[in-house]
């Protein structure tokens, strides 16, 4: 409902702050909401992480209570859509460019897990640990099924792109918890140390798949500038979070699956670390041609918690390698990148909430023709 007064411009509409309003948009934007929105979590958790690495232990602790709200509002809403809006999240999970957002679930889940094992919350991170390897066991079988045999008119192919990254984000995020929480017990190390080695074997390949796939799509239809969006950066995030939590398993104790293993998983954490490192200036270079060469406006939207999250990934990953490999370079840059990581995260959190207010509290005034805003 809306009203004019006085003050308003020719054919300017003001919006009504009305509670019925206010709740009209709020249903409005959790019909729309992102399914990859806790990527939000993810990002926060995991700067949290960084931040407690660099010993700036306010701040880590700051940003873990950010993240631990974040998570307990989202899982709400998300529970609410789908209570509410399954027609919605229907459509979601059978579209190729929005499912694999759904992973999102998993890998904050596990990163929020992962910070409070750092702290000796156990028994939560298990409690974590075990509702992600539930939403994983189910997710990595029926997403792929939906984005790919759920009726699309268009190829599936044409479809594919960074967020389908975080298929093997959410994988590697199971084995860095599972890996995390090993040496806290002792009945049940043995499986918890096959469930860190699986899940790690797993994401590799799933990384390898969705590198395949993505390499196919460019080839085959190419890329826009508006195609390259902010989830592409999950292909870094993803060679780091497999460092992490081959770092973890490295440091595990002795169990049929570490001791056939560690070598080999050593190794490989090196070689993702490297072609990681590779990536980061072709991802900056990308945002480059995107934003300033094209001119692709920048504005905020959920997708780029997509950047924060592998900033501050890179950066942790760049401790655990110093740790385990002795690779001194690996802390440097990890020191540095986990600066950036904050001051990105900063930024993107004060533009989600300028975001929040402008399109939910307290909407602009509509021009006649205009496009409404878009949802959160």
């Amino acid at each position: 409902m809306s009203r004019t007064s006085p003050g308003d411009a020719p054919g300017v509409r003001a919006v009504t702050a009305s509670p019925a309003a206010l709740g009209g948009r709020v249903r409005a934007a959790v019909r729309t909401l992102n399914p990859g929105y806790l990527a939000l979590v993810m990002a926060t958790g995991i700067v949290s992480t960084s931040m407690s690495k660099h010993g700036a232990a306010v701040v880590s602790e700051v940003l873990l209570w950010i993240a631990a709200a974040c998570y307990v509002v989202l899982i709400m809403l998300y529970a609410w859509r789908l209570a509410a809006y399954r027609a919605e999240v229907s459509a979601d999970a059978r579209d190729p460019g929005r499912s694999f957002g759904f992973f999102t679930l998993v890998a904050g889940t596990e990163v929020i897990g992962a910070r409070l094992a750092a702290d000796g919350q156990h028994l939560a991170a298990f409690g974590l640990l075990a509702f992600g390897c539930l939403a994983w066991l189910v997710l990595v079988y029926v997403i792929p099924w939906l984005a790919t045999l759920g009726g699309q008119r268009e190829p599936v192919l044409a479809s594919v792109n960074g967020t389908w990254f975080i298929w093997a984000v959410a994988t590697q995020s199971v084995a860095v918890l599972s890996a995390t929480l090993e040496p806290t017990v002792q009945t049940g190390r043995a499986a918890l140390a096959f469930l860190a080695v699986f899940c790690w074997s797993v994401g590799i390949f799933l990384y390898g798949a969705v590198a395949v796939f993505l390499a196919a799509r460019m080839l085959h239809f190419g890329l826009s500038p508006h195609d390259v969006t902010p989830p592409y950066w999950v292909s870094m995030g993803a060679t780091a979070i497999t460092v992490v939590a081959g770092a973890e398993i490295v440091k595990m104790a002795s169990a049929p699956a570490v001791d056939a293993t560690r070598h080999l998983v050593a190794g490989a954490s090196v070689l993702f670390w490297a072609f990681g490192t590779w990536l980061f200036p072709a991802l900056v270079a990308a945002g480059v041609w995107r934003h300033i060469v094209h001119r692709v406006p920048l504005r905020y939207e959920a997708a780029l918690w997509a950047i924060i999250f592998p900033l501050g990934m890179y950066s942790v990953a760049g401790y655990a390698l110093d740790a385990d490999d002795h690779l001194p370079i690996a802390r440097v840059i990890g020191e540095v990148e986990g600066w950036f990581a904050l001051a990105a995260w900063a930024v993107t959190f004060a533009a989600m909430l300028a975001h929040l207010y402008r399109t939910v509290v307290r909407p602009r005034p509509e021009l006649p023709g205009a496009l409404p805003d878009a949802g959160p």
